[in-house]
Parts: C-alpha cells; structure tokens; sequence
C-alpha cells in the first residue's frame, strides 16, 4: 500500500517541499531509501522502527521503501523521522483515521521512545510552507515559536510520535502557537554592556559613533590595554535596533546554522560576530560539502569582529575582499553554488607591533622596523583600502581612569545613530540601500555633492596620501555620514576633514 506525506528541507537559507512516499509490500523485511539521502536518513530506519514499537504501535516486517521526491536534490538532516513514520503507519495500519494529509508538513527527529528532538531551520520552511499556502506546520515544540513567527501559518508544537497521531486524527484538540513578534523584538533587544563603561578614547567613541552611523567599516589599532575590545563589544548596543523583516533574515541564517537556542523565537539583537584568529577560511567565508553559511554570514545585518587583526592567516583575510563589497558569499561546489547574505559591518582590532608599544610615550617598543613591516604587512593594502575608517588609540591616562563618569551613554549615541540612519532611508526611498556605506558610485555622485573648496582639499589628499579611487569614494560616504549626524544635507569642508583623517593612518604604519 502506498501512503503519501509532506515535509521540507532546507537549501542555503531558503526552503523547498518534499513529499514523502512510503510503500509497503509483501516479502522478506527490508527497508530502502531512495531520493539521495545522507547517512542521517539512511539510519533513520532503526530510530523509526524502535519508535513506532515502543509507542505500542504496529510496525509492518515487510518491504518498505520509502521515495524522497524531487529525487534529484541531495536530501540531509534527521527531520524526515515524523513524515517517513506516519506514512508507514498510514500505509500499514489503522492508526491515521485521517488519509488526506495534503494540508500538513511534517518535521522532527524522533528518539527511541517516540519523543520528537527538534531539527534546523524551521523558520524558513514557515516561509515556504506560507508561500505555497500551506496552513498547517507541525514541528517539535522547541521549534513552534520560531516557525509561529511567519504567520499566516498555524504551527502546532508537539512532544510525541503519540501526540501527531492524536493531532491528525483529531481525537485531542491542539491549538496553533502564537506569539507577538514586537514583544518578542523588545525582550531580546537589551544589552548587559554600555558605552557609559568606557573611560576616554572620546576621540574613538567618536569615530564608532560615525562607523554605526553609516554602517562604515572600522579599524582600531592601539597598545594592548587601550579598550579597543571593550569598544568593539560595545558597538551592537548603539546600531539601530533590528527591523522585523531584517529580524526574519538574521533568524532563518541562524536556524540553518543550528544556533538558535531552543524555544527561540527570533534573534531580536544585531548579531555580534568575534571569531579567533586561528578560524579557517571555510569557517570565516562559509563552506562543507553540503556549503553552510560561514562567520561573516552569520554576522548579516550586524557586526563582525575581528581582534589582532594580523595574527589572521592572510588568505583568511583576502576571503573578506566579496563580502565586504558585494554584501553576499557565493560558496560554489561539483554539485551545487549556494549565495549567503552577507551585509555586514567590520569592526578589526590590532596592535601597532608585535610588542604592541610602538609610538607609545610610556613604554619602550623592542621591535625591530623590519618587524615592524612584517606585522602590519600581513594585512593587504586591497583590504585596508576597504575599510573606511582607521584611528590610531592611545593608552587610556590615569586621571580619565580614575573619573567617576565614562561619558555618554549607548542610548543617547543610539538616539542620534538612529536619527541619522533615518535621514539615510529618506534619502535612499526606492535605491534598495539603507546606509551609505551601502552607496554604489553612481549614488555617490548622486548624493555626494560638494562645494569648490572641498574639491580641492580632497584634491589635496588624495595627491598628498596618496589614496586610491575607493579610498576617494569612502571618504566621500564618511563625509555623508558626518554631515547626517549633524542633520546638514550639504557636505562643508569640516566634513571632509574629518574624513580624510580617518583615512591617514594607514599611511604612519604602512608606508
């Protein structure tokens, strides 16, 4: 007898249907698998046949084959446990009183005792199961308030191979989850670190508080002790608070990932990213034989940071060249290319030599300048030139340690982030952007207009420091950015000063 269900699996971040046919016919006991399955699948033959035993369900000793459809798609994970369980349970017995199942997707794991353990990337299959109109979604109760956050969708959370079985036959009544997205973005939007902490280094506050402003990447470079990781951490609390469709883009990335915690319904805070510098740059970028999605796509809509900066392997870092100008990661494999999002901010920290006391009034550098070029050297002059802002922090002095106030705090920096992000998506109204670190050329133009004596000035610098064309461009969407913090629709020469000192630094280390 054949029995058909539905379920889904994930491709990148995107979902897509799969129907599960099971059959069962007379001969010896065997129990096949077909659709290109992976080793998870193929084993879920013993999870499922203990399942069903130990729930005091009948399970057939006959021949079973069981059709993952499309055929001709490389199927993983252990979420087709539920589907493949009832549709031998349909095909064999009288269990499902309901044969019409077209209306439902199945998800879970099963363990040995029937309890249902829960899977990856529900929320993207709540999209596709939306998109295609399909209102019902049964997944294992750690998934139901991530899949519920879709809507349009009823998701029934379940514990049980027994509980499905009730829920299909309706012999229980079972209500969809629902959950309230604001509340739930209000919740998780709350930090335990604040810029208040921070004592001095007004001059990098500064600079981070123009860097988020205009989602600009950033590079901090400074004597160990000098606050620049306690900065970085900092960062997310002042970034405008997430949007719910970038909300829904940040959670489907991390629930293929696997790092959703369970009962999590969406990732309400911009992700913060701080891999250690002996990640691979498959780790970094993304890969696998089936590609996941990598550090900087798990940082999409947030920050990535990057401490000691040159301790990185170089062909680590020059992996970051795509992402960082094309906002996405294309991972390419014999059997498939996969494109992950990958907008993010950079923020990098490094000391000025391996020492970290060159340049440092207080303590003698016993570097060697040929050291020196080697350090600094392992970071490309292509890769700098992508990062908008360079500052150079001194050691913090002991009478700004000593105050009894650090300074502003991360809601007020916020409030005037958020004011001028605001003024940004005025500007950008149907240019698909959102900052203008996003800006392309053509925009820049567009929106970057400047008087005779700021010609000249960025003349000047780009002749003196001898900058490149991006380098020309960056310093144009800082100046942008200044002027939006201010509330000027003009850029003034003020701006551009600015700008370009943020771009000199590299010329003291790298020259």
């Amino acid at each position: 007898m054949l029995f058909k269900t539905f379920s889904a699996a994930t491709f990148g971040i995107d979902a897509y249907l799969v129907e599960v046919e099971v059959d069962i016919s007379a001969g010896n006991p065997n129990f096949t698998t077909v659709g290109l399955p992976d080793a998870a699948i193929r084993e879920s033959r013993e999870r499922i046949k203990a399942a069903i035993k130990n729930c005091g369900l009948e399970y057939p000793f006959q021949n079973i084959t069981v059709n993952l459809a499309p055929a001709d798609v490389k199927k993983e994970g252990s979420g087709f446990d539920l589907p493949i369980a009832l549709g031998i349970l349909g095909a064999n017995s009288g269990a499902l009183l309901n044969n019409h199942l077209k209306d439902y997707i199945f998800l879970g794991e099963l363990s040995l005792d029937g309890g249902v353990r829960p899977i990856k990337g529900s929320l993207s299959i709540a999209a596709m199961a939306k998109q295609k109109g399909i209102r019902r979604l049964i997944v294992p109760v750690e998934n139901a308030a991530e899949a519920a956050v879709v809507g349009e969708v009823d998701v029934y959370g379940v514990r049980s191979l027994p509980e499905v079985i009730d829920l299909i036959n309706g012999t229980r009544e079972f209500k969809p989850t629902r959950v309230n997205t604001a509340e739930m973005l209000d919740q998780s939007s709350r930090y335990n670190v604040d810029f208040h902490d921070v004592k001095g280094q007004m001059h990098a506050k500064r600079a981070i508080e123009i860097a988020t402003a205009g989602g600009h990447n950033i590079l901090m470079i400074g004597p160990p002790g000098a606050g620049k990781t306690m900065l970085a951490k900092r960062i997310p609390t002042i970034l405008p608070p997430l949007t719910f469709n970038e909300a829904i883009q940040t959670t489907k990335i991390h629930s293929v990932a696997g790092l959703l915690e369970p009962g999590a319904g969406l990732v309400g805070v911009r992700p913060f990213r701080a891999p250690h510098h002996t990640i691979s740059d498959a780790g970094l970028i993304g890969g696998g034989a089936v590609p996941r999605p990598g550090e900087v796509s798990l940082a999409h809509n947030g920050l990535l940071f990057l401490d000691e900066l040159p301790e990185f392997a170089r062909n680590v870092l020059e992996v970051l060249r795509q992402p960082l100008e094309d906002g996405a990661v294309t991972i390419s494999r014999a059997s498939m290319s996969l494109t992950f999002p990958s907008r993010f901010m950079l923020a990098a920290a490094m000391n000025p030599c391996p020492c970290g006391f060159f340049n440092d009034p207080s303590r003698e550098c016993t570097c060697t300048p040929p050291m020196i070029q080697r350090y600094v050297s392992k970071i490309s002059g292509p890769l700098l030139d992508r990062i908008d802002i360079h500052i150079d922090m001194p050691a913090v002095k002991y009478s700004e340690l000593r105050q009894s106030s650090g300074g502003e705090s991360s809601a007020e920096i916020r409030a005037r982030v958020v004011r001028a992000r605001e003024r940004q998506l005025q500007r950008f109204e149907g240019e698909k952007i959102y900052c203008n670190a996003q800006m392309s050329p053509r925009q820049i133009r567009k929106y970057c207009n400047i008087s005779a004596d700021c010609e000249r000035l960025l003349e000047s610098a780009m002749m003196r420091l001898g900058l490149s064309a991006r380098a020309h461009d960056r310093i144009l969407k800082v100046a942008r950015t200044i002027a939006d913090l201010e509330g000027v629709e003009s850029i003034a020469t003020a701006h551009i000063s600015e700008a370009i000192q943020y771009r000199s630094l590299d010329r003291n280390y790298w020259a």
